[in-house]
């Protein structure tokens, strides 16, 4: 299973990368770390796509047979790292590919409005956005060993167990042309 997990935070010590590493290390995903800077700001202009963090990105998803989008909860929505990566892409990157939604948050009842801008732009790519999704409070970091505690370990383990299911049926109806 080729999955591609895309840190969508713009800081480099900020909890979403801490989780996407995580991930990235427990299940063996390729990684996009949007926190390195490195591309450019979306201007829509055809010169772009000879930016090597474009082709980057854009190699890593349209290989991936699954996509975990990961960013911080800013101002009730994804972070503006993630949207501008996000505008690199198109449907020829995400139609009908199955994604995981992950949202960090400052604690209490946020997250859920990050969530929500991702799968409304992640709907507009015609990705597959699978049902389960994660908010990762600040409780749920192991800070001293760069990762999570055990009981969101499950939950993203739960969350990997349902994207698995929809990249196979991905795999099964994605027949090469």
């Amino acid at each position: 299973m080729n999955v591609v997990i895309i840190n969508g935070s713009p800081r480099k010590k900020g909890r979403t990368g801490i989780a996407s590493r995580f991930i990235s290390r427990e299940y063996n995903l390729s990684s996009v770390d949007l926190s390195r800077g490195d591309l450019p700001l979306y201007n829509g202009e055809e010169e772009q796509s000879n930016h090597d963090a474009v082709k980057d990105l854009r190699k890593k998803v349209r290989d991936a047979d699954g996509v975990i989008l990961a960013s911080p909860e800013y101002h009730s929505g994804m972070s503006g790292a993630l949207k501008n990566a996000l505008d690199f892409l198109s449907s020829d990157y995400f139609a009908h590919k199955p994604v995981a939604l992950l949202a960090c948050a400052g604690g209490g009842k946020g997250g859920i409005n990050c969530l929500n801008n991702m799968r409304i732009v992640a709907r507009g790519v015609y990705a597959n956005v699978i049902p389960k999704q994660l908010v990762l409070d600040p409780q749920c970091f192991d800070y001293d060993q760069d990762g999570l505690l055990e009981q969101p370990a499950e939950l993203v383990k739960g969350m990997m167990q349902e994207l698995e299911m929809y990249v196979k049926l991905y795999q099964q109806i994605n027949i090469p042309s």
